[in-house]
């Protein structure tokens, strides 16, 4: 691992997901993981990566700023896109949005094998409500 280079891991994953390139997350993500606290497998996160691109097509992670610390990783991105579906609760305006997500996830033997997020939902809702 002395070669593992997390930074380049992360920007290939943000690549992948950008390009909705769900059969790579094998690259990614272990098969078994942590997901909000709770025990998940990839397949589980591919369902929902997949989720958030069938209600938001256009879906882009915007990278601002990337922490790493040992095998922890945090990013701040914001989200780009136009829902065309209800998404978090909110019903499509054709409208498109930003929403701030904070991302957690460690890594170990380069690979997630925890992975949790937030999104700033309530401004979500005020754009939407115009």
């Amino acid at each position: 691992m002395s070669d593992f280079n997390t930074r380049e891991f992360y920007d290939r994953y943000c690549e992948a997901l950008n390009a909705h390139e769900w059969d790579r997350m094998d690259e990614f993500v272990s098969e078994s993981i942590l997901s909000h606290g709770q025990p998940a497998t990839r397949a589980d996160v591919v369902a929902a990566l997949k989720g958030i691109a069938d209600a938001v097509p256009d879906i882009h992670w915007e990278i601002k700023e990337v922490v790493i610390h040992g095998e922890t990783l945090a990013c701040h991105s914001v989200n780009h896109g136009t829902p065309t579906k209800e998404w978090l609760g909110v019903a499509p305006t054709g409208a498109p949005i930003e929403i701030d997500e904070v991302a957690m996830y460690r890594i170990h033997d380069g690979k997630f094998v925890q992975m949790s997020n937030v999104h700033d939902v309530e401004a979500l809702k005020k754009q939407l409500a115009g």
